[in-house]
């Protein structure tokens, strides 16, 4: 198989509108055929809006970062620390990848696995021993590669897309 390799860096303040357009973009090319329209454009309204994104920015324990392959976006991550985490787990432990995306065109090339092994480093650099996220029970594509990767379920959550109450299966990885 062809290696590809990823350029990953941190979104900068003048690039907003950029993490807005691709937060837009790769949500709905993950979750748009399995649910309603209604219920995206709410989701996409009151919590991937603009205003939204700018806002998420500016937690000085949040950060985000673009993939970026042949000088081209193809991705992005975001990463939340301490108390911008999504919820209390893993007392203290650990950090959470709230948002993790690779364009749908690139994937399949391995990049998920590089974006996930920068934001392992990322947590190890900072001394945390675990790393969480949380993924829709029907997003088989995704809980098949957490699996892969060696991350291990521990709890659920609800995920409120619009009008419908989704679940979330929190996963781990020790790092």
């Amino acid at each position: 198989m062809k290696s590809f390799k990823l350029n990953i860096r941190p979104t900068q303040k003048t690039e907003l509108k950029t993490l807005h357009s691709i937060s837009v973009k790769t949500f709905k090319e993950t979750f748009e055929d399995q649910n309603t329209e209604e219920n995206m454009a709410i989701y996409l309204k009151n919590q991937l809006s603009q205003e939204r994104i700018n806002k998420e920015f500016e937690n000085l324990n949040t950060v985000f970062y673009f993939a970026y392959y042949n000088e081209v976006l193809v991705g992005y991550l975001k990463l939340n620390f301490n108390e911008a985490q999504t919820e209390a787990v893993l007392n203290g432990e650990g950090y959470e990848i709230q948002r993790f995306y690779i364009l749908r065109f690139y994937q399949k090339k391995r990049l998920g696995s590089q974006l996930l092994e920068q934001a392992i480093k990322i947590g190890r650099n900072k001394g945390y021993k675990f790393m969480w996220l949380g993924v829709w029970e029907l997003n088989y594509k995704a809980l098949k590669f957490y699996k892969k990767k060696k991350f291990e379920v521990f709890d659920s959550h609800n995920f409120q897309l619009g009008d419908e109450k989704q679940t979330d299966i929190l996963m781990k990885l020790k790092i």
